[in-house]
């Protein structure tokens, strides 16, 4: 007599995989206010949502952030720069991002891998693929569902701010090289960007964010 089987069915449901949402542009667009009026809206409507940043949001890249951002750090080679800030994202996605999306949250990032692209690929003028590939690997190629690139001349975004960290001061021929390098991503990929004319008024560039995310999250305005 053959010996009895037993099949284990779970009746566990396997947890949806989240959304992840990036927030991208150059020195004063607006992307932590936008970030966080979309954080608000997307709690107030019952989701789970995970505000992060770059460079910064772990105790370990809170440490890179300060080697990166701090003017006493003075000059650093483009090439160690790059790699610092991949450093950084590697240890993001692999302690917030990831975990946070495997739960089923939505993740709102203020930068990722764009701004490295943009700012050590155009800015420091670094072979752009090379500086891609290794934020690819740093990232385990994670990819946001949609970014949304604030666009601001970079004249009007600096006189935003009176002081400037190491980066923020970098000078106007290295934000216009960023500018062209955000609006040359999306326009390479237009299907996964919003780009936004980060002048016009809050509220504006507010409802046209969330009517995008909300389309994607499947919600019925």
């Amino acid at each position: 007599m053959s010996p009895t089987r037993f099949v284990v069915v779970s009746t566990l449901t396997p947890t949806p995989r989240g959304v992840f949402v990036c927030f991208e542009g150059g020195e004063g667009a607006g992307k932590s206010t936008q970030s966080r009026l979309l954080v608000e809206a997307l709690r107030a409507s019952g989701h789970v949502v995970r505000p992060t940043y770059e460079p910064g949001d772990t105790p370990v890249g809170a440490r890179l952030r300060e080697i990166l951002l701090d003017p006493a750090t003075g000059d650093l080679a483009p090439r160690t720069e790059a790699l610092i800030y991949a450093a950084d994202k590697a240890e993001h996605v692999a302690t917030v991002v990831e975990p946070a999306l495997a739960r089923g949250e939505v993740v709102v990032t203020d930068r990722y891998v764009d701004s490295t692209l943009a700012y050590q690929g155009a800015g420091r003028t670094l072979a752009t693929d090379e500086v891609e590939h290794v934020a690819r690997w740093a990232t385990d190629d994670l990819r946001p569902d949609l970014t949304v690139l604030l666009d601001l001349d970079p004249t009007a975004g600096m006189a935003r701010f009176t002081g400037r960290d190491r980066i923020e001061g970098a000078g106007e021929e290295f934000h216009v090289r960023v500018r062209q390098g955000f609006l040359d991503l999306a326009a390479a990929d237009p299907g996964s960007y919003l780009v936004l004319d980060a002048r016009a008024p809050v509220e504006e560039t507010h409802a046209a964010v969330r009517e995008r995310v909300e389309a994607l999250l499947g919600v019925a305005r």
